[in-house]
């Protein structure tokens, strides 16, 4: 997906080298001591304040006493992670709900089981002080994006609210290079642009941006990050404790971010700057409280949206790649 792709960008510019991954022999004991094997789960990039619930989960030991193992990994290609789900070569993956839609119409045997982000984290993003104050200025103007198919459906559905049309303006591939394009003024505005992510970068730039948020702007909001698991694998007990232990540490989060964040940084000091710091207040008002918890008839409404702009075929009943499993007792 474009955002995966553009947020990737975006933390390789802050920091060099990242670490590859949370190992299981990192849990606590008594998640070691118990017979089960890990989960793996596949991260959709390297590390980030997004994931912040799994971290802290793993941390402050909720897996553990949840009794499961977990083991996460980061992906050499961020495309693979539902498909490795998908062909059973890893248990759970992080994605997007975008994407969620797209695979699964395209055959991919996953569901969303969980939720990390419950709302959009796409925006469009020009330069405060410029010539765009509202979408109606984007007329003849040129919009950068990383990658066609959901962020032109983004854009159109934006445009049309302001009386244009993609017609009305010039889209330019910035090849994920988003906050860079803007800063050079290589493009009068940039779609994909992450708002817990580039928001920040401009700002520590001295180069504030605008941004115009989908959801306010035509388009039915969205789960930005889901946890997705083979279809034919959900009756898998370890699924339910891996879902009642990150609740737990979304909530921790919630109560405690201070003492949060010092445990997230405690494993990835890398990431302890001023861009992850900002990003990590940004981003936890968005963190779903009820991971588990599953929406329908907002999965319905995007669904319907995605086959209205041409994104999938058709809109598939809920039920074919969105479930809600049942918490332990």
């Amino acid at each position: 997906m474009m955002s995966k792709l553009s947020r990737a960008f975006l933390i390789l510019l802050s920091w060099a080298v990242l670490t590859p991954g949370v190992w299981a022999d990192d849990a606590p004991v008594a998640a070691k001591d118990k017979k089960d094997k890990p989960l793996i789960v596949m991260l959709d990039w390297f590390v980030n304040p997004d994931h912040a619930a799994l971290i802290v989960a793993q941390e402050k030991g909720f897996f553990a006493a949840q009794n499961v193992a977990v083991e996460l990994q980061t992906p050499a290609d961020p495309n693979d992670p539902p498909k490795l789900v998908g062909a059973g070569q890893a248990d759970l993956a992080v994605s997007y709900q975008p994407q969620l839609h797209i695979q699964v119409n395209a055959g991919l045997p996953i569901k969303r089981i969980g939720t990390l982000v419950a709302t959009p984290l796409n925006s469009l993003v020009v330069l405060q002080g410029g010539p765009v104050k509202s979408l109606a200025d984007l007329k003849g103007q040129k919009i950068g994006y990383s990658v066609g198919g959901f962020e032109e459906a983004l854009l159109k559905t934006m445009l049309g609210k302001a009386g244009l049309k993609l017609e009305d303006v010039t889209l330019v591939n910035v090849n994920f290079s988003l906050s860079p394009a803007l800063l050079s003024k290589q493009v009068d505005a940039a779609i994909g642009a992450f708002r817990n992510f580039e928001l920040n970068q401009l700002e520590l730039a001295k180069k504030p941006g605008l941004a115009f948020f989908p959801e306010e702007e035509g388009v039915p909001p969205y789960d930005e990050l889901v946890l997705v698991a083979n279809r034919d694998k959900l009756n898998d007990p370890r699924l339910g404790r891996f879902l009642a232990a990150l609740e737990q540490a979304t909530l921790y989060i919630i109560n405690h971010p201070d003492d949060a964040w010092k445990a997230f940084i405690a494993k990835h000091p890398d990431l302890d700057d001023e861009l992850n710091r900002r990003a990590w207040r940004d981003t936890l008002p968005r963190l779903a409280r009820r991971p588990a918890a599953l929406d329908e008839a907002r999965y319905k409404r995007f669904a319907q949206f995605l086959a209205k702009q041409g994104v999938i075929t058709v809109a598939l009943p809920v039920s074919n790649y969105a479930v809600q499993l049942p918490l332990p007792e």
